[in-house]
This record gives structure tokens, C-alpha cells and sequence, in this order.
């Protein structure tokens, strides 16, 4: 049974500019640990797929916070939901912490996807209810 669904569309300038302002410090703020190792190899190689990342995990956490219905409160919070790729790159949402303990003890399961493009990153997530 579905139990949410979310989408979100994210202006990747927008993204570019608040880093601009906001360094290093914005995307620790938004990625989980693992991510932001992925984000800072990226934005050292191609600065611009380096932006690209943080906005489509910056959209996918906004599109999964919508599905569970939270919005950007606990338990939900931006470093405790991680996208990761399994190695088809599919993406994945990986759930750390108390976010990860309420999750399971609903019994929810998540399936995400993303998309980018030149000005606009673009995710949708459907959570389930077993």
C-alpha cells in the first residue's frame, strides 16, 4: 500500500548561488558523510557535476521528506537520508540513526529516483507500507 509520495523540482542555480555564498558548509549541511566524499571528488574533477550532485540529493531528500509526510522535521533531518547508487546506479534512499529506527518500525520501504539537467535537478519518491 502506498504510504506517501513526493517529488521535487530543484533550480540548480539556486543551488550554485546559496554555495556560493554559504561554501563548504552548505553541503555539509546537507550531505550525509558518504556524499559528500562522492560530492567533494566530483566538484574537484567538473565543478559544475559537483552542483549538479548536491542539488539531486538535495531534491531527492526534499521529494522523501514529503512521501513520509514530515517535511524537514525530526525524525527526518538531511544528513540522517542518504541517496546512494547501487553499482546498476540505481539510486537508493539509505536511512541512518533515528530516522532509519522510526522508518523500520513503520514497516516503510522507499524507491527513488532522480534526474538533472542544465538548470534543474528533479526527484520522486514513493514510500511504501508493507
Amino acid at each position: 500500500m502506498i504510504y506517501g509520495i513526493g517529488t521535487d523540482i530543484c533550480d540548480v542555480r539556486r543551488i550554485a548561488a546559496t554555495y556560493e555564498r554559504q561554501g563548504e558548509r552548505f553541503a555539509r549541511r546537507v550531505l550525509s558523510d558518504a556524499e559528500f566524499a562522492i560530492w567533494q571528488g566530483r566538484s574537484k574533477r567538473w565543478p559544475k557535476r559537483g552542483i549538479s550532485y548536491l542539488a539531486t540529493r538535495f531534491s531527492a531528500k526534499e521529494a522523501f521528506s514529503k512521501a513520509i509526510g514530515t517535511g524537514m522535521r525530526m525524525p527526518m533531518s538531511w544528513r540522517l537520508c542518504e541517496i546512494a547508487n547501487l553499482l546498476s546506479g540505481k539510486p537508493v534512499i539509505v536511512l541512518h540513526g533515528g530516522l532509519k529506527d522510526w522508518f523500520e518500525a513503520e514497516g516503510l520501504t522507499a524507491h527513488v529516483t532522480v534526474t538533472d539537467e542544465t538548470d534543474y535537478a528533479a526527484s520522486f519518491v514513493v514510500v511504501e507500507k508493507a
